[in-house]
């Protein structure tokens, strides 16, 4: 199948839904071993984005009864809950292992440019993350130290070769303070990480080219939502409130207004902020 024919099929499998199809597809123009264009990039992305995402959230759902379920002492139910949910993570760790086998093999050794580099490092790390999230033991820790690996390969790339209001260097401060948050439980480094980022590209507001105003206010929408609304809230004195009530609204907000409360919430898929969450 040729390069046109498969990206094709890929938004085709999109508007229907077919996530894993559109994986396949997608996996056909990675592997041709050269830089990919905006478009592929996005596509291939969304595809893995989609596929990875409906299980991590089922895990979720999956564990929280299995917690309720031990709590209760209802112990035949917890030992089927248990069987199902390792399933779900067996599924987790084929497509986390398939995406990184494709990053490693022929994108990242393919990028060219200094956006291709961090997106696909950032990437790696992104699906590094996923893995520490339910692995233990050694596993979680091997997973944790690649994903900071990536996140750190990313990082160096974009504080040369990216604009602080670049939405893809913007999403990956965003994903690599929810994961020293969540998989390293380092609030502080979440909190001086995320602020960082968010006001050298308060500081550079204005240069904001249109074609990524969207995409990089509202990823700074989120890094200001999980600083100032989510869990790292008392850790972390944020920005002064006139510069939060200027970003509100740029973003169409009531100034000081927030979305609500729990857990860190990463760039996701769809934009050029690339595939995280």
């Amino acid at each position: 199948m040729g390069n046109d024919d498969a990206v094709y099929l890929a938004k085709l499998a999109e508007q229907a839904e077919r996530y894993e199809e559109m994986v396949e597809n997608m996996k056909i123009v990675a592997s041709e071993d050269r830089d990919l264009t905006v478009e592929e990039r996005n596509l291939l992305s969304v595809a893995y984005k989609n596929v990875i995402g409906a299980r991590r959230a089922s895990w979720r759902i999956v564990t929280s009864i299995e917690q309720k379920e031990e709590s209760k002492g209802n112990s035949t139910q917890v030992g089927l809950i248990k069987e199902y949910r390792q399933k779900i993570e067996s599924e987790l760790a084929k497509i986390c292992e398939d995406i990184l086998s494709v990053l490693d093999a022929h994108l990242i050794p393919s990028a060219k440019t200094g956006e291709s580099k961090v997106f696909y490092h950032k990437m790696k790390g992104d699906y590094h993350r996923y893995l520490a999230e339910f692995a233990i033991g050694d596993k979680r820790k091997d997973s944790a130290d690649k994903s900071l690996e990536a996140y750190k390969s990313a990082t160096e790339v974009a504080q040369t070769e990216l604009p602080p209001t670049h939405p893809i260097r913007l999403g990956l401060a965003l994903n690599f303070s929810v994961f020293y948050y969540e998989i390293l439980n380092a609030p502080d480094q979440a909190c001086h990480l995320a602020k960082q980022a968010f006001d050298d590209a308060i500081a550079e507001l204005d240069t904001l080219s249109e074609e990524s105003y969207k995409d990089s206010t509202l990823i700074m929408q989120l890094l200001r939502d999980n600083l100032v609304c989510g869990p790292v809230t008392l850790a972390c004195p944020f920005a002064d409130k006139s510069t939060l009530d200027s970003l509100d609204l740029v973003r169409g907000r009531a100034p000081g207004s927030c979305p609500g409360r729990g857990r860190g919430r990463g760039a996701q898929g769809g934009c050029s902020g690339g595939a995280g969450g």
